[in-house]
């Protein structure tokens, strides 16, 4: 299974679908997802809730650090061992972004941030994720 092509479509799956998270890019350079923030995303104060960043912070991660594995011609099998989220801004609803962009990208493990921002850019969260490579070979 590792030696499959990166099976990631237009449509989330999983958490993803249950998050509503949307991908508009998907690179091994970064990827781009958004959500539209409401009720379903609240903790008991009325605000979206923390794991809803985080998840969105490792998805964008994890998509992001498979689909280099994948362009450098490597099984695109990643996990995450870290996920360090930081939560700055609270929002109640609306469209809220989540770009990564690569911070480390090595051989055996890579170090992605995740910027989460409102529809205004105000920074919501910020989160940094490490990845350790599966089944990587030395290039």
């Amino acid at each position: 299974m590792a030696d499959e092509p990166l099976s990631i479509g237009t449509e989330p799956s999983g958490l993803d679908a249950t998050l509503g998270f949307e991908y508009q890019t998907m690179s091994g350079d970064g990827s781009i997802a958004t959500f539209d923030a409401g009720s379903v995303h609240h903790q008991p104060y009325g605000i979206v809730h923390g794991g809803t960043y985080c998840a969105l912070v490792e998805s964008l991660a994890s998509v992001s650090a498979a689909m280099w594995l994948q362009e450098k011609g490597l099984p695109p099998t990643v996990v995450g061992v870290n996920n360090s989220t930081d939560f700055l801004k609270s929002v109640r609803s609306g469209v809220v972004t989540g770009r990564a962009v690569p911070i480390h990208r090595g051989r055996s493990s890579q170090l992605w941030q995740v910027d989460v921002t409102d529809a205004d850019g105000r920074l919501l969260a910020q989160g940094r994720v490490r990845l350790q490579n599966l089944d990587a070979r030395p290039s």
